[in-house]
């Protein structure tokens, strides 16, 4: 059944051409206002305005949707999550409010290696209906294609776990699934003296196994202080790379830990997090073609300064908005949310944190020929508003769900 959309009040994010935006372009957003779409086996077909539509009547195997002043934009595409995980941590949440820090948690056992010791122990088809739930919500929340990292195993059958979960995910979902290995995302306590035991594990048991099943897109590493430094980093992701991973790197989150310039010399695709910056890691992000995944949910929750999104976006930077969710500094996935963040507390505009939640966002998974705009050829995965008075007010009203109904590949879920 093909299907023409009519009476759209902002169809949002139209484009001919597919492009990762920086700089001014970012701020640009076009829009038909009073619009209709038309979608053909779940692939959008056409669109245009309203008023060189006409009266149009539905033909053969084609219906007709009046979107009653809905507006339509591409879904958001998250190229940033932790959904894989067995429990929530909320009695972590109430250590922080009494003044715990992230550090002064993880060393006495809590954060990754708290939800570790709970990944290793759940049965890997329970790991997978939970997760399948929580993806199930995103996709109500508008989510049209997604990244899942593993990392919370922190063992060979604790990651292999994961990224099995993941791969079973990817197989169901109706969305475009990316799965990143992030084996090293901590050490875990049997290898805390004994980093290079670790990493040869990672390198000499964990990779082969995930090339042998075909597990993973991409590999990622936590680059911090107290974590991996910048050369076991490296280390980790050129065997990665050896076996087809493209890097994605936790860089920058608590300290100027080099993971971004190491991002670039590796043309990693991402570089994730980047709340401490300075200058020289702002002009290597700029001077690349990686882009710099922004998680202000993380900083907001973890009560951290949020990230320098002005100085990256006047700088050149390519940069992508994602919700990092995750039981421990992120416990949401609700990218509505991460939009108005990224305008109320790094003061971005709201075509731009639009545009880093939708195209770059789509470019952050290499998914940007299927995702990411209202484009002829792409998939018609989309998101119906309530109606509202303007583009704006989406992040401006920030308390309230907006999303009527999400689109995926043509059919309402």
């Amino acid at each position: 059944m093909n299907l023409v959309v009519t009476n759209i009040k902002h169809l949002i994010n139209v484009r001919e051409k597919t492009e990762l935006l920086r700089g001014a372009a970012l701020a640009a957003l076009p829009v038909i206002d009073d619009a209709y779409l038309e979608i053909k086996n779940g692939l959008i077909s056409g669109y245009g305005a309203m008023k060189d539509i006409g009266k149009r009547e539905a033909t053969e195997g084609e219906e007709i949707l009046n979107a009653n002043q809905a507006s339509v934009l591409p879904c958001w595409c998250d190229s940033h999550t932790h959904i894989v995980f067995a429990a929530s941590r909320e009695e972590e949440f109430v250590d922080k409010i009494k003044g715990a820090t992230y550090a002064e948690i993880a060393a006495k056992g809590g954060g990754i290696l708290n939800s570790a010791r709970r990944l290793n122990e759940i049965d890997e088809q329970e790991l997978f209906e939970q997760s399948w739930q929580r993806l199930s919500g995103l996709m109500q929340l508008g989510t049209g294609a997604i990244e899942i990292k593993s990392g919370y195993g922190l063992t060979v059958e604790g990651e292999l776990k994961m990224l099995r979960v993941i791969k079973r995910l990817k197989e169901i979902a109706p969305i475009p699934v990316r799965a990143t290995f992030l084996g090293a995302h901590t050490y875990p306590i049997a290898f805390k003296e004994d980093h290079k035991g670790y990493i040869d594990q990672i390198i000499n048991q964990m990779l082969p196994r995930i090339a042998e099943e075909k597990l993973a897109d991409y590999i990622d590493v936590f680059c911090e202080e107290g974590f991996f430094d910048p050369v076991e980093t490296e280390t980790i992701c050129r065997a990665g790379m050896k076996i087809g991973l493209r890097p994605k790197i936790h860089a920058n989150q608590l300290n100027l830990s080099g993971g971004t310039q190491l991002g670039v010399k590796l043309g990693a695709l991402s570089v994730d997090h980047l709340e401490t910056m300075d200058d020289d890691a702002i002009q290597a992000l700029a001077s690349s073609q990686t882009i710099g995944t922004l998680l202000p949910n993380a900083a907001f929750f973890l009560r951290m300064p949020f990230q320098p999104a002005r100085a990256l976006i006047d700088a050149g930077c390519a940069v992508a908005l994602a919700s990092d969710y995750n039981p421990g500094s992120s416990p949401s996935g609700n990218m509505n949310f991460v939009v108005s963040l990224a305008c109320i507390q790094m003061k971005m505009l709201p075509s731009e944190a639009i545009n880093a939640a939708t195209l770059n966002g789509a470019f952050a998974m290499e998914l940007q020929d299927e995702l990411g705009s209202i484009t002829t050829g792409k998939r018609a995965n989309l998101v119906f508003t309530k109606e509202i008075p303007s583009i704006a007010y989406l992040p401006y009203s920030f308390g309230t769900n907006l999303v009527e109904r999400a689109m995926i590949n043509g059919k309402f879920i």
